[in-house]
């Protein structure tokens, strides 16, 4: 299966932010690699996936209460 590199522009802001979605992307099934960019302005989540679609990132982060979207 190919890797796709996904990135998002978000609201997670904070070292806290971080910790409340962790647990949220941890849980997701095809994510091999996530962050998030806390000094950029647009709060870059960069998500490596494998096999996880962009929608399905959204329906993740949106979840853990957070505001997202593709770039």
């Amino acid at each position: 299966m190919e890797t796709k590199i996904f990135t998002f522009k978000t609201n997670i802001n904070c070292g806290g932010c971080i910790a409340k979605v962790t647990p949220f992307l941890d849980e997701v099934k095809g994510i091999s690699n996530w962050n998030v960019d806390t000094a950029n302005k647009n709060k870059i989540l960069t998500v490596v996936s494998d096999g996880i679609s962009e929608s399905e990132v959204i329906d993740t982060v949106q979840k853990a209460g957070f505001k997202i979207e593709m770039i």
